[in-house]
Formats: C-alpha cells, structure tokens, sequence
C-alpha cells in the first residue's frame, strides 16, 4: 500500500484530527466488515489499530488502561490479552481462507444477472438489502451493473425500505431464461 493510500501518519495529526478519525473508523468499521473488500477490511483495520496506539499515546489516561479500569492482577490481565489475540488470529485466519473454486451446481452456466434475480425468487422474492449486497458479490455481479437494475425501464429490483423486492419484470426476466 503507498503512503498516499494510508493517510497522514498518526503522529503527524492534531489532537481534533486524531479523534475524528479515530471516530469515524470506529463508526466505519461493521460496513467494511461486511461489503469491503479484503484489502479495505486490512487497510482499515491497520488504520484503526495505528489511530488507537497514537491516542493512547497521547492520552493514557483517557483509556481504561491508565483510568483505574486495568486489572490490577497481572497474571489475569494476561491470560485476557492472549485469549483477545488469539481471537483476533483465527478471525484472521478465517478471513483469509480461500473459498472452494468449484462452482455450485450450475452457477458456472448461469451470468451473474440472473443468478442473483434467482437468488431473491428463492427467498421469496424480497431479500434484506445486506443479503442481496452479499449475494451480489457471491455471484459476481458487478456494481454498477446491479444499480442498473433498479434503473431498467422496467425495473428489475425495487427498494422497499431495507427489503430488496423482485419485480413482475425481475420475474418475467427469470421466467425467459427458464
């Protein structure tokens, strides 16, 4: 990652800087944890970790660490800090587990458009708006390709609330490729 990528160093930042980005990682993180992609979730997360180290740097006491919440038995603060990093590997570890390059049964014929109107028939039709951002990705359906579908003349998806809904277009698309 270059240096341009990665933002003013930590330590280069004003103490009003310094919190609001700390901030708005903190606030950033679920979204990157669950559409980012595995570069965003490992530049994020070593920004995040490098933003903390510099607050409680200049903050010690701010922190649990240094306000009284540390445990004052040593041994147990210990065995606290092993469990979180050996938490912290097997995320990691699971994260970078690469996924079966077999396609399922008859994904490598299907283009990704109609696998993932399919994929929202099957659920009856609706699906949470995270599901079909997942789903989406799974069968490889880019982007912008799938905000075209929101925008088809007629449109193939619609938007109700956080529901994502297959339209009767969305279904007679399906019904052609049957």
């Amino acid at each position: 990652m270059t240096e341009e990528n990665r933002g003013v160093p930590a330590s280069e930042l004003s103490d009003e800087e310094l919190e609001s980005q700390g901030k708005q990682a903190h606030e950033t993180r679920n979204w990157v944890f669950l559409h980012g992609s595995a570069d965003q979730f490992a530049h994020h997360t070593a920004r995040m970790l490098e933003l903390e180290r510099e607050y409680i740097r200049r903050y010690p006491k701010r922190t649990w660490q240094g306000s009284g919440g540390a445990a004052h038995d040593l041994e147990q603060t210990a065995a606290s800090w092993r469990e979180t990093v050996r938490g912290v590997v097997a995320q990691l570890e699971a994260l970078v587990e690469l996924p079966d390059p077999k396609p399922s049964e008859g994904a490598a014929a299907e283009e990704p458009v109609t696998a993932f109107l399919q994929k929202i028939a099957d659920k009856g039709g609706r699906m949470n708006r995270l599901e079909a951002h997942q789903i989406a990705r799974e069968v490889g359906l880019d982007p912008a390709v799938r905000a075209d579908l929101y925008k088809a003349e007629p449109p193939l998806i619609a938007t109700e609330g956080k529901e994502r809904v297959l339209t009767e277009a969305g279904r007679a698309r399906l019904a052609d490729r049957a």
